[in-house]
């Protein structure tokens, strides 16, 4: 206990001399706004938006994470990855998509000598990311639809009720059911329950859980019920999908 308290003074301490240190230099992170116009440029596809906030962000000193210059610029990329990461997720990239590019980058990064090279890579993932972004083929919608598609998918796992995403995109929630559906071509209980079983599938895939912890992280009230929309929209239950993956062929499906 003793011992824990005495590591959590010592960051605590850390941090108070990097903000006097900071101070002392002039120094400031970037801004968060420009962070974040950043990510949403890279959300919708922006690459020209996306290159210009970053040569803002960049035109200013970065942060120092770690003693050695080429060490520190490093993890400030790794950061950057992690950002762009979930940027395309927002926009629309399945997860484990976005996950295997950022894997994909960050080792690259791991590989690189000179500062040049490291920076050149940033702008570099910017185009990479984006195009994922697009092959994804999320089709254009209008604002209000595309604000409610966004507040889908960054709370894919909570409890998503119509008024609540009406209020997010800021109209009635008539209103929006109307957009949506003409906007999309489905209602929007048909959407989250479409983009959920795509969603639990990086869960059947990549975790041990059982269907039936699946089906209540993505809040449905049984497996039961959880199976049948998975078989609806993916063709297959999700025991028979879990099953195909892991032994690479069809036969163990036809034997469910």
């Amino acid at each position: 206990m003793n011992k824990n308290r005495s590591l959590k003074d010592t960051i605590i301490q850390k941090y108070f001399t990097a903000r006097i240190e900071n101070k002392r230099n002039f120094y400031a992170h970037p801004s968060y706004a420009l962070e974040q116009q950043l990510m949403d440029s890279i959300r919708r596809g922006d690459e020209e938006e996306a290159r210009a906030v970053l040569d803002q962000i960049n035109s200013t000193e970065r942060a120092k994470l770690a003693e050695d210059p080429v060490r520190s610029l490093k993890n400030s990329l790794i950061c950057s990855c992690t950002l762009f990461t979930r940027s395309i997720i927002k926009g629309g990239v399945p997860p484990e998509d976005a996950f295997s590019l950022s894997d994909v980058y960050i080792l690259q990064i791991e590989k690189l000598k000179s500062i040049i090279q490291i920076k050149e890579l940033e702008y570099e993932m910017i185009s990479s990311f984006i195009d994922s972004l697009k092959s994804a083929n999320r089709p254009f919608h209008n604002y209000i639809v595309n604000k409610a598609i966004n507040y889908i998918h960054e709370g894919i796992l909570n409890e998503l009720m119509l008024e609540d995403i009406a209020g997010f995109a800021g109209v009635h929630p008539a209103y929006l059911s109307k957009v949506f559906r003409e906007s999309v071509g489905v209602n929007i209980s048909e959407y989250i329950n479409r983009k959920r079983m795509e969603e639990s599938k990086y869960f059947l895939l990549h975790s041990k859980l059982s269907l039936s912890d699946i089906a209540h992280l993505f809040k449905y009230c049984n497996q039961s019920y959880y199976t049948s929309l998975f078989k609806k929209y993916i063709g297959v239950t999700p025991r028979q999908f879990r099953n195909i993956q892991s032994s690479g062929g069809i036969e163990s499906a036809e034997s469910q």
